[in-house]
């Protein structure tokens, strides 16, 4: 009678398929089969869906898996984790964990790392765990300071639509608009006196380099000058004038006797009064003065 018949084949199938069902379950929740039970514990007062099997990570790096989770019915708020950890992650003392729940209702465990210098927790040590607040929790907390602002948020409008509604706003933009058309004229003649500057300014700088060089040339023609000759013929031209000063006003010579003899002024006056007095009587009568006859008769 031979052993493996097909019923025990069948049944050997069979069990084999479980025990690969029973490890695939096991890979696919992240667990291993051989990890041993000296783990850490996370203790919670409110899991929110965190469940045996849920990843762990750190940094973003899965780290581990949730072994199993334990409630204490006579200390509903302490509610304890069991973790499997990568050997090769060392927790430090400050170390922390916190639930975190995606849009889609995925929850995981994110470890918050204390510092490496600190002591290292030996296997089996607790640590805290809390539940990270998303979006709704913050928006809830919110929620309070919103409500307060609501009746500062209406006042608001209404002063908007009041401010909206004033005729004096359509007359302020129109001038704006004018403004803009001002600024724009404005910036277009910028544009333009910055073309013709530009155009400008280079042959004014040309005109601006040759009176340097005549004014270099002017100064070098200053410095080739004799100044001391030149003064001593100024100092001279002086001592002539005061020379013929003093003999304008020297009562000797004869400038300075026609300058300052009164008598002579008094003469020379008299002389001028006669000669102009003798002119009168020559025009009123010049046949006193002249005496022409035609045919050689004297006229008497």
């Amino acid at each position: 009678m031979k052993f493996f018949t097909k019923e025990v084949k069948i049944a050997l199938v069979a069990i084999l398929a479980i025990i690969v069902l029973f490890i695939g379950m096991h890979f696919l929740k992240g667990m291993s089969l051989f990890s041993s039970n000296e783990g850490y514990y996370i203790r919670f007062n409110d899991i929110s869906g965190l469940s045996a099997s849920s990843p762990i990570y750190a940094n973003g790096y899965r780290v581990g898996v949730v072994t199993s989770i334990n409630y204490d019915y006579s200390n509903p708020d302490c509610i304890v984790a069991a973790v499997d950890l990568d050997p090769q992650l060392q927790l430090h003392e400050g170390s922390h964990a916190e639930i975190v729940s995606d849009f889609i209702g995925n929850v995981k465990l994110e470890l918050r790392l204390g510092p490496a210098t600190s002591r290292v927790l030996a296997k089996g040590d607790t640590i805290d765990g809390e539940v990270q607040k998303g979006l709704m929790d913050k928006a809830a907390q919110m929620m309070p300071q919103v409500e307060a602002m609501l009746p500062k948020l209406d006042t608001i409008l209404v002063s908007l639509q009041t401010l909206v509604s004033d005729p004096a706003l359509a007359n302020t933009l129109h001038h704006t608009e004018e403004l803009t058309a001002s600024l724009n004229t404005t910036a277009r003649q910028l544009s333009q006196l910055t073309a013709r500057l530009n155009r400008e300014v280079p042959q004014m700088m040309t005109k601006a380099e040759g009176i340097l060089d005549n004014t270099q040339t002017l100064t070098g023609n200053l410095s080739q000058l004799d100044l001391q000759a030149t003064m001593q013929r100024v100092d001279q031209t002086l001592a002539n004038v005061q020379q013929l000063t003093a003999a304008l006003n020297s009562p000797r010579g004869t400038m300075g006797m026609l300058l300052n003899d009164a008598r002579l002024y008094e003469n020379i006056t008299a002389t001028m009064r006669d000669v102009d007095s003798l002119l009168i009587d020559f025009k009123a009568h010049p046949r006193r003065y002249i005496n022409v006859s035609v045919f050689g008769k004297k006229d008497k």
